[in-house]
Order: structure tokens, then sequence, then C-alpha cells
């Protein structure tokens, strides 16, 4: 299958780092934040948004794993690799790579509604403009707009290959 790169690696990395500074821009009050990123290249988002956070700001970006299954995410529960108590009265951003129907974010959200939290918003590398569920991102480092047999891969966590692509 042929692949077209859309942002090759240092175009991909000043949309993160121009992320970070929206976040920073928009919580600059908070002592402390919680990225809180889907496993996979989500995760790797988090923590490459928390080292940004950390170098511009005096923000205290921690990032946090969230497990579920993509597939069927509704026949397993939301996990995360923390205590659920870091959560509390804490702005949370969630994040991942794509954000295409909103149906991951909506269930990686759920568990944070029986939570005390300040605030939480949504992050993504790409917004693909498919909402099946009422999920918008506060920040989007790429928009654009896919056929539906189109795929669109970030590639954050293998180096040689950064960058994001469509098949």
């Amino acid at each position: 299958m042929n692949s077209k790169q859309i942002l090759d690696g240092p175009a991909l990395l000043q949309k993160i780092r121009r992320i970070a500074f929206q976040i920073f821009e928009n919580n600059f009050e908070e002592k402390e934040i919680i990225i809180a990123g889907i496993v996979g290249e989500g995760f790797t988002l988090a923590q490459l948004l928390c080292q940004n956070i950390l170098e511009i700001s005096s923000i205290k970006a921690q990032a946090v794993a969230i497990q579920l299954n993509k597939d069927v995410p509704y026949e397993s529960p939301v996990q995360f690799d923390c205590d659920k108590s870091i959560f509390e009265d804490k702005v949370i951003i969630v994040v991942d790579d794509v954000l295409n129907t909103g149906r991951t974010f909506s269930y990686s959200l759920a568990p944070f509604l029986s939570m005390h939290v300040k605030k939480i918003q949504v992050a993504v590398v790409v917004d693909r403009n498919y909402r099946k569920f009422p999920i918008s991102a506060d920040y989007i480092g790429y928009q654009m707009s896919t056929t539906l047999s189109e795929h669109v891969e970030v590639v954050l966590s293998d180096k040689s290959r950064l960058g994001v692509y469509l098949r």
C-alpha cells in the first residue's frame, strides 16, 4: 500500500511544540497538569508534550497512560498506569495521535466523569473531521479531511520514520 508523507519529522515536532505553547497559554496559572495519552502513539505524544511544557514553563506536567482496547472499548474498563487520586482537582489534557470519529476519546474520557477534576481538554496531532461522537479537540496540530478509505498514521515512537503519513 502506497503511503504519502504529509508532515516530516521536523514539521511534526514543530506542531507538537506549538500545541505545548497553547496548553501553557490556556493553563498558565496551574502549578501542575496531567497529560493523559492513549496507549500507543497517544502516550508518546503525551510524553513529548510534557517534555516541551517543562522546557517552556514552570508548570509541572506529568504523562499518564490511558489503557483501553481501541477496537472494542466497551468490552473492558479503561485503566491508568497510576493511582486515580492524582487526577483530583487537576487540569487533565487527554491526548491521542488522530481524532477521527471520536469513539476512542469518548470511552477514554468516561472515567474522568466520576472524578473531581478542574478541567478536561483534548489534544491531537491530526483531526480528520469525521465525528460520530460529540468530541472536539481543544488543541490540533494538523487538520485534514480525508476519504473514509484513507488511513492516517502518526509515527512518533520510531525516530527513523517520524512524521504523518496518508495511506
